[in-house]
């Protein structure tokens, strides 16, 4: 497993490369059906923005349920996105953030967790996102072993049965990955078929 300073370092990827997928996503594209059933990509991009910054509220020791909820996108979605990945960044660069407490009010009994496992949860759902977006507009993306290995650690051990059902389920159940990439593997563990692909239009 990587060290707590790795692991910042990785999620930090993980956010850099949501970044750069977003951002070839026109304002056309946010009426695409993602990989999320019954989220177009502007339900998506508003769900992932929120997540930063209460991801970043609660590395700061905040728990209010509030700050998790989407907020408009406004006209320039993709710059809205941009600066909600910017506010987390910077919220997980503070000296000792994994040594934190984090609450997470969305997650089980809202904890709170200790800091390296809230990284590692931002960091799974990053990876996962990215790839939502990806393929979403019909495109791929890549990232590097180390840290595909420490997104697949971390969605080996989400929970799974009832937990997949509710109405508030961060993930739906398990699929089979048919022997694919690393990164099929993980979205596949996290209830997205590795084969999905938009209708076409």
């Amino acid at each position: 497993m990587p060290t707590n300073k790795d692991l910042v370092a990785l999620d930090a990827q993980a956010v850099r490369t949501s970044v750069d997928v977003v951002a070839r996503a026109t304002a056309g594209d946010l009426v695409r059906p993602t990989p999320c059933a019954g989220w177009t990509l502007r339900d998506l991009l508003g769900h992932m923005a929120a997540q930063h910054y209460g991801f970043a509220a609660a590395s700061r020791g905040e728990a209010d349920i509030a700050v998790w909820q989407p907020r408009p996108l406004g006209d320039d979605p993709v710059g809205t996105y941009r600066a909600a990945a910017q506010h987390v960044l910077e919220a997980f660069a503070v000296d000792g953030v994994t040594e934190r407490a984090f609450p997470l009010p969305e997650i089980r009994d809202g904890g709170p967790f200790p800091g390296a496992q809230a990284v590692s949860f931002h960091l799974v759902d990053y990876v996962v996102h990215s790839w939502d977006v990806a393929r979403t507009l019909g495109h791929t993306v890549t990232f590097d072993p180390e840290l595909l290995d420490a997104a697949l650690a971390v969605a080996r051990v989400v929970p799974g049965g009832e937990a997949r059902l509710g109405p508030r389920a961060a993930f739906a159940p398990a699929v089979a990955a048919d022997g694919g990439s690393l990164l099929d593997e993980i979205v596949a563990l996290l209830g997205r078929s590795p084969s999905w692909r938009p209708a076409p239009a």
